[in-house]
């Protein structure tokens, strides 16, 4: 089968393809270019999960970038295991063809434990005195010492965070390299982030991200280069576009005011207490899962979150067979939100009693997705922190806002612009069609089979 690279370059739509990205331009220009029509959810690892198998998040599982855990009671964000991912992956078919076959997964999602030969993912490590060390996980493992020794430390604090920049796509970029050369896969799977933060931080103000777009711009084409001489088929994508969005809904706090969440104080501070409320929302960018523990509250949370400014759908189990979001794992109503709005993960209702890692960057213990963590409270008080750990003294990097309205864009809903779509450019293109996000497995295929 034909070598092939899929370049994701998060964030990615037409809006943004012009004068601060010319070889992008020049590429999509070339080869064409494709709207993705958005999956719902259009996050993450819901829209690389139907790329890389043909199927609709109510057949992968994958519903969100988290869910709610119904047997040990855990709302659960980020996960890594491969196994998540329901259905057959693209590389597993087509080992069945060619024995040959060979993958290489640098930084997609659920890349751990998979059947790709090949792989690198974020990982850092915990230590016992509960620092946070910036690390990655690979298959082989010793490819992590391999490209750590080579590239430097994997820069975790620019992956993701106040401190979230072009260091870290970067990284991936050349490890994405450094793999290729060393074991020459069939397929690559590279993922990009840079974009995601610039756009949440500011939305599509091109004054503020002018700068981050040249610079996806500049690695997109050095990986461009490397594969075309290589003679590998090219694939440039992304999973969702950002759009402008003004409204925070907090809907967690609108079910607090009818007494419908569980929680529980600790140490002066309120936690969220899933498994303890009557009904609870996950929070993922603009889609929102509501789980109900008590089913007598059904009707009465189905009324409440239908008349919220900014909520433009409200799915029960039924209904999101229409949209191919129903799974064990989806809410028992699935919220959607209009293009302007997005959902926070937010319970309190006093920030003097929101809990210890609603200030930090903390992506595991949050009930929900929280882009807040792109922003910073104080550059004096996170060099002050700095300090203390230069010093060797305990501290907590509490610089995380809790002001939603900071954040200029989102995604995952369904109703976004077209040119706020996600894109496909290869050489298959067809400039007049928009391509559903279960089709671009079909895509990826012809590029293998040549």
């Amino acid at each position: 089968m034909r070598k092939t690279v899929v370049i994701d370059v998060v964030g990615l739509s037409s809006s943004l393809i012009g004068e601060y990205t010319p070889f992008i331009k020049q590429f999509t220009a070339t080869h064409g270019l494709q709207t993705i029509a958005p999956v719902l959810p259009a996050v993450t690892t819901s829209v690389q999960s139907a790329y890389i198998t043909g199927r609709w998040p109510s057949e992968t599982g994958i519903v969100g970038n988290g869910w709610y855990d119904k047997t040990d009671c855990e709302i659960k964000f980020w996960k890594q295991s491969n196994k998540l991912v329901e259905g057959e992956k693209i590389w597993e078919c087509a080992k069945k063809i060619d024995p040959s076959f060979t993958t290489s997964k640098m930084f997609w999602w659920y890349n751990m434990y998979s059947s790709a030969e090949y792989s690198v993912t974020p990982r850092p490590n915990y230590l016992a005195d509960g620092r946070k060390m910036p690390d990655c996980y690979s298959h082989p493992a010793g490819l992590r010492d391999e490209l750590q020794q080579t590239l430097g430390q994997f820069p975790l604090f620019k992956f993701w965070g106040p401190g979230a920049d072009i260091t870290s796509t970067k990284w991936i970029a050349d490890a994405s390299l450094f793999t290729d050369k060393k074991y020459d896969p069939t397929l690559t799977l590279i993922y990009l982030p840079h974009l995601d933060y610039c756009l949440q931080k500011y939305g599509d103000d091109l004054s503020q991200i002018g700068t981050h777009l040249k610079e996806i711009d500049d690695i997109v084409k050095q990986l461009v280069e490397h594969y075309k001489a290589a003679g590998a088929g090219i694939i440039l994508l992304s999973e969702y576009g950002i759009m402008p969005v003004n409204n925070p809904i907090h809907i967690n706090r609108l079910l607090r005011k009818e007494d419908l969440l569980g929680i529980r104080v600790e140490r002066g501070l309120e936690l969220l207490d899933a498994g303890a409320s009557k009904a609870f929302a996950v929070a993922d960018h603009q889609v929102a899962h509501i789980y109900i523990n008590d089913p007598s509250v059904f009707e009465k949370v189905r009324s409440l979150v239908s008349n919220v400014q900014g909520v433009a759908l409200v799915l029960d189990k039924e209904q999101q067979k229409q949209y191919h979001i129903h799974h064990e794992r989806s809410g028992d109503l699935v919220l959607v939100a209009e293009p302007n709005s997005w959902f926070t993960y937010y319970f309190w209702l006093d920030d003097a009693v929101a809990p210890d890692y609603a200030r930090v960057v903390d992506i595991h213990k949050k009930p929900g997705y929280d882009p807040a963590e792109l922003f910073m409270t104080s550059k004096a008080r996170a060099g002050y922190k700095l300090l203390r750990k230069k010093l060797g003294l305990r501290y907590v990097m509490d610089v995380i806002p809790l002001d939603a309205t900071l954040v200029k864009g989102s995604h995952g809903s369904i109703f976004a612009d077209q040119k706020y779509h996600a894109v496909f450019s290869s050489n298959n293109s067809k400039a007049d069609t928009a391509l559903e996000a279960t089709e671009v497995y079909e895509r990826i295929w012809n590029c293998l089979a040549g």
